[in-house]
């Protein structure tokens, strides 16, 4: 296990080579000259011309290359063409909030989406199991601007039960420590602040969560059938054991492998792909943080964040790879 550990982890960098490669290529290809749009449409061709050798932008492809990958072996993901402070440092906070609603979405997602396939199989062709994959496919197909405008103009227009937009309340804002607002009002025993973050948390969670959940739910579902036709389970049936037994603890653990590898590839989609959440709900997230940079061509932090994205992503892949054998002992990695 450790020596494929090892081998996983090594096989990570080439992958990130690559993805930063390719995101070096096509940011560039974006129209649009940065020291423009920087200084606007009135500046000089000399101040453009000033700007652009500050930002090393006259430099050679290759050599722009060259000094953002030593720069990044040192921990150094540049400084922001916008801003122009440290990417380190300012992007934290975005990806803070995009991480904790995407944890707070995937477990809407699994706890729902797990429960509503065990119970479909369970009761295979029922009232439950119909009306549960009619809405997983309503679900998968649901556009999530649609379903965040329509959550927003019933849930906080109409009834004002939740708030509309952000992660905090205006007049009693959250002392960040962590920037991760759940644990920061946690640690600070701030529980009414952790009542507000949860309701900020609930539209864009649930918006988020949609999709995930309907096809854990599928996929759930079809698993736990095959397993269930098992001769083991007919033995444990068999045996009297009750049915929530033999469902959750046998059929469960053996239906999970492929269920896991969806929850795996979706954390990874949510972490990336919550731009159009976090557009409707303000949500201060990387994935807005990348589109406003990508708006000013702000190069760093485009192949600073979308690099993030990707190594979290292959992360979580080979998290739920080993997770693999932990959770089947049949499965050795040699």
């Amino acid at each position: 296990m450790f020596a494929y550990t090892i081998r996983r982890i090594l096989m990570l960098i080439p992958v990130l080579i690559g993805m930063s490669l390719i995101v070096f290529f096509l940011i560039r290809a974006i129209p649009g000259d940065p020291a423009q749009i920087i200084l606007g449409q009135q500046a000089s061709q000399q101040a453009v011309a000033q700007l652009r050798d500050t930002l090393g932008l006259d430099e050679p492809w290759y050599v722009q290359y060259f000094i953002y990958m030593k720069d990044l072996l040192t921990g150094d993901l540049g400084n922001s063409i916008r801003t122009h402070a440290p990417i380190s440092e300012e992007i934290w906070p975005y990806f803070a909030a995009t991480l904790e609603l995407s944890l707070f979405a995937m477990f809407i997602a699994v706890f729902i989406g797990v429960n509503a396939g065990i119970i479909s199989a369970w009761f295979q062709n029922s009232w439950f199991d119909y009306v549960a994959m009619l809405l997983a496919l309503i679900g998968v197909s649901m556009p999530i601007f649609w379903l965040g405008l329509m959550e927003q103009w019933a849930l906080a227009v109409e009834w004002r039960i939740f708030p509309t937009s952000g992660r905090e309340s205006i007049l009693d804002p959250v002392n960040s420590i962590t920037n991760l607002y759940v644990i920061d009002t946690i640690i600070q025993g701030r529980f009414d602040q952790l009542q507000t973050v949860f309701k900020h948390l609930t539209l864009p969670g649930v918006a988020l969560a949609t999709i995930p959940m309907a096809i854990i739910a599928r996929m759930t579902r079809s698993s736990m059938l095959e397993v269930m036709r098992s001769d083991y389970i007919r033995t444990a049936r068999a045996k009297g054991l009750r049915m929530f037994w033999v469902v959750y603890k046998h059929s469960l653990k053996n239906a999970f492998i492929p269920v896991l590898t969806v929850i795996g590839l979706q954390m990874g989609l949510l972490l990336g792909g919550a731009i159009l959440t976090e557009t409707i709900f303000s949500w201060p997230g990387i994935g807005r943080y990348i589109y406003d940079a990508i708006g000013f061509r702000d190069y760093p932090v485009i192949q600073s964040g979308i690099l993030i994205i990707a190594l979290v992503f292959v992360t979580i892949n080979l998290l739920v790879d080993l997770l693999y054998a932990a959770i089947d002992p049949r499965i050795k990695y040699q």
